[in-house]
């Protein structure tokens, strides 16, 4: 009877799911706090009270799930991003920090526009940026989303170090779903690399320092190739079927000019000696938008590697920049 009982035991234990452990109880976690404790010097024992800490977060797991497929609308998502009321308060964002924004133009050559619709289109200008605590929302991620599990890991890592280096405790960082933190959205790696205390106060804080998410904006660009004056998007036009097969949905610039015209492709203003990539903007049952993406175009995409996004942030630095004008 006794025995019969373990096995009954056993039986429930080798049944119950992994994710209703602990996380620190878990097997892959106690092998990701050893090679932390291996690799940067942690405690174990601290890392592993940590972890029994964390908790699993479902809804994060909802919101990164694929989507069922469906036609994307170019202008429905654009509407999102450059509105009125999108506008105004990026024209209200720009005065407030003015200084800032040019000191970050000239600092990393890049003009406050994009900067200021970066920001404008990540979190609305610092309002929205995100609910979740950080290291819940990551370790779901890292140990319960098995398709980008190692990329999930890899930004655990680095925010563990994040939160050490700046001497945070690890529970207090909020942040989007997917583990993004503050006004301009950088992931833990992002923020480690690209950073910088913009305000002079000696230390990093990209939650409630607009100067330094300012001046971070500004150094991810540069650091990725921006191009000073360079232009982002140039309008285009098609004709025939030649066209279609660079349209093919890459946002790297490899297409030289004649190869652009010889397929059918006309524009103004493109540089000679530059190579660009031709950007189908596409809307069901509407017309599609064209546009010739140049290299501060991929610099964009750097941001966030979608040609929707990338043109979004330039029609609403435009839309900025024209409005600002007038005041």
């Amino acid at each position: 009877m006794k025995s019969s009982k373990i096995v009954l035991v056993a039986l429930a234990l080798a049944a119950f799911p992994a994710w209703a452990k602990t996380y620190a109880e878990r097997e892959e976690v106690q092998e990701f706090i050893r090679g932390l404790a291996a690799r940067h010097g942690f405690a174990e024992q601290e890392l592993r009270y940590l972890f029994s800490r964390v908790r699993r977060a479902d809804p994060v797991l909802e919101a990164i799930k694929p989507q069922p497929p469906k036609a994307r609308s170019w202008e429905e998502y654009r509407a999102n991003f450059v509105n009125e009321k999108r506008i105004a308060a990026g024209i209200e964002f720009w005065k407030k920090h003015r200084r800032v924004l040019e000191r970050a133009e000239t600092g990393y050559g890049v003009p406050a526009q994009y900067i200021v619709a970066i920001i404008g289109v990540e979190t609305y200008y610092g309002r929205n940026s995100g609910r979740w605590r950080v290291v819940d929302a990551l370790t779901t991620l890292a140990f319960d989303y098995g398709p980008r599990a190692s990329f999930f890991r890899s930004e655990l890592e680095q925010y563990l170090l994040l939160a050490r280096e700046q001497g945070k405790d690890v529970f207090s960082m909020r942040g989007s779903y997917a583990g993004a933190i503050g006004i301009p959205q950088f992931m833990p790696s992002s923020t480690r690399r690209y950073g910088v205390d913009f305000d002079g106060n000696g230390a990093i804080d990209l939650r409630r320092s607009p100067a330094d998410a300012i001046g971070s904006v500004g150094n991810f660009l540069r650091e990725h190739g921006w191009q000073p004056g360079g232009e982002v998007l140039l309008e285009a036009r098609v004709g025939g079927d030649a066209w279609r097969a660079l349209a093919d949905g890459s946002v790297d610039p490899r297409h030289a000019q004649s190869d652009l015209r010889a397929a059918g492709v006309e524009f103004d203003g493109m540089p000679e000696g530059v190579r660009a990539v031709l950007v189908e903007l596409e809307t069901p049952d509407k017309p599609s938008d064209y546009r010739i993406g140049l290299h501060n175009f991929w610099v964009l995409t750097r941001y966030n590697r979608s040609a929707f996004y990338a043109s979004a942030v330039h029609d609403l630095a435009q839309a900025l920049r024209q409005n600002r004008s007038k005041n």
